[in-house]
Order: structure tokens, then sequence, then C-alpha cells
């Protein structure tokens, strides 16, 4: 069976990943340092998949620690790229920490790729990319836009490097650019557990109604929007998942236009955060605790994708609705109450 090198397989994305690719027959090598996740979620993709995936503690980002793993694992025949920090309001204070770590991972593992002739290489991107959109939907040609954070940064930065790489046919690449991903599995075995205050809106919601938050708030209400409140294209990490392991099939069977081409994921769709938080209560039966807050500098106003791209490339479709959504994220949170 196929190998595939799955880094930060053991976060939110990551691990539903891995559960993906396993039930598409491929075997999965997780290498991940455990900074923001534990060894646990690969307990718990074995019980989803009755497979164990291979499992590694290790940090890419120091040299020799990635060079050993290659060594160890010669018959890798591709790499999805999860690993790096990823909190935007972290990435501020630690600009240095972030260049560092998020950059020399990429830049390590595409230095054995290279020594090894490995060549498949799908990066987690994001939409962040673009910024506050001219137009919407956004499409893949859209102009990409100054970051307003390191984190952002360093996703622009590394399709800057696999552009460069692929040009010289040292590596074929695809970049994933999400939009905003949330949800979790069904089993609710694995979901998004941030390490403290969370940064994203479902954990804040869904630990606001376990009573682990006293209160939601809403950054502002407005925005020329039809409720006030910032808009954004959320998809179900699973179907995001499932983008993974489409992107790897194209790049295996050889099906590239280009040797780097990017992807938009997302569902075509816009929700607000009071649709989310509606979606919620609905979904879980819980009344939400917010308030309504100033605005937070940096954040667009709305941003949705246009996926057709990626619909008709990768043979690939967000399936599942924004009430999918908020009742996995839900049962997801129970699990965590309950263990």
């Amino acid at each position: 069976m196929t190998k595939i090198l799955v880094t930060g397989g053991a976060g939110f994305i990551g691990s539903h990943t891995t559960v993906e690719l396993q039930q598409q027959g491929y075997t999965v090598l997780i290498a991940d340092n455990l900074s923001n996740t534990n060894a646990g979620v690969v307990d718990n993709i074995e019980k989803i998949t009755s497979i164990r995936p291979l499992f590694e503690k290790v940090d890419l980002s120091v040299q020799t620690e990635c060079a050993a793993l290659f060594e160890r694992h010669p018959d890798i025949e591709g790499v999805i790229n999860f690993a790096a920090h990823k909190a935007v309001g972290e990435s501020v204070e630690k600009p240095l920490m972030y260049y560092r770590n998020n950059l020399c991972i990429v830049l390590n593992v595409l230095n054995e790729m290279q020594r090894r002739g490995i060549k498949n290489f799908v990066q987690s991107s994001s939409c962040t990319v673009y910024g506050e959109p001219d137009q919407l939907p956004i499409t893949e040609t859209a102009p990409l836009k100054p970051a307003l954070a390191p984190y952002g940064n360093t996703k622009k930065m590394v399709e800057d490097i696999l552009q460069d790489c692929a040009k010289q046919d040292l590596v074929h690449a695809i970049a994933l650019r999400y939009f905003n991903p949330i949800g979790a599995h069904p089993s609710a075995l694995i979901g998004e557990l941030p390490n403290g205050v969370p940064n994203n809106l479902m954990p804040f919601i869904t630990q606001t109604a376990a009573g682990i938050r006293e209160q939601l708030s809403v950054f502002g209400n407005d925005y020329n929007t039809p409720d006030g409140t910032c808009i954004r294209d959320y998809i179900h990490v699973v179907d995001l998942a499932k983008s993974h392991v489409a992107a790897l099939r194209r790049l295996l069977q050889n099906e590239q236009k280009a040797h780097f081409e990017t992807f938009n994921i997302g569902t075509g769709n816009g929700f607000s955060v009071l649709q989310v938080i509606q979606s919620f209560e609905k979904m879980s039966g819980r009344k939400l605790n917010y308030r309504i807050a100033d605005r937070r500098e940096g954040d667009i106003e709305k941003i949705w994708a246009d996926t057709s791209y990626s619909n008709h490339e990768l043979g690939w479709h967000a399936e599942q609705s924004l009430d999918d959504m908020t009742r996995d994220a839900w049962r997801w949170q129970l699990h965590l109450m309950e263990s």
C-alpha cells in the first residue's frame, strides 16, 4: 500500500485526513511533536478505522530529526503537510517563532524529499492569502494580498517556496486554500481541541454552551451584511479531509495541469456569525450566552469561495450542511465532557 507522511497528523484537520486516507487504503505515517494535541488521538483514529496509523513523535523543524524520520521510512511516496503553529494572535506576538517553525518544517521536508526523489506534496494553505476580497465569490485567480499577521504570511511564503521548487520540477505540489473548517468526526472520537482560550468561533461556542467559557463575544454587528455580523465560508472538517485525498490522488495519478496548483476548499456559501449561533442552538437545544462586542481589528467583513474549479478538477464536492457542522461539533464537546 502507498505510504503517505502526514505531518501534524494528530491535529484537528490532520487526524480527520488520516481517517479518510486509511479508509481509502493508504498507509499513513503521522509525524507530530504533540505541541497542540495528544497521543490519544492516534488511539481514536484506530477506533474509527480499525487500523492504527504509524506514529512518530518528532519535531520536523529540526533538520536532524526530519532527516532521521525519512531514513527510517524510505518507502514514503507522498507528503501532506499540516505541521504548523496556527494561532493568529500569537503569531503577531511571536513572529520569529512562527517563521522559524512553519517555514523550517517545509524546507526540511522538501529537502529530504528532493534527496530521495519524492515529488508529491499537498500543502495545508488558507484563504487568508486573499485578504479582504475585491469581489465575491473568490476564485483561485483572485489577487493575493499582504497578510495581516505572520501566521497568514507563512501560508503565502510556503506557496511561494512550492511554486519556485515546482518550476524546477523539484516537487509536484497542490496547495489547498481552506476557508473555515468546523465540526468534528460524526463518531465524536476526534475533533478540535485548542490549547487554552479558543481563537476560532466554533470551539468558543461549544465551550460556552458547556459552561467552560462564561460568554461568547460577537465582534461587531454593524458590518455591511444582512444581519451586521461577519460572513465566512464554513466547511465540515470531514469534507475538508476528503479534499486532501482527492488532491493526493491527482498527484499520484499524474493528473496535474502544472507542477504547482492551488484549489479553494469551501462550500461556496457564506454564513454569518449569528447564523452559526442559530444553527448551533437548534442542533444542540442549548441557548447560547453571547453579547455583541466592538469590531475586532483585522477581521475581514465577508468572504466565501468559488469552488467550481476544485469541484471540476478534483472531482470533490462539500456535502455537509451548516447544521451537520454544528451538530457534530456539539457531539464532540459532549464526548470531551464525558471522557
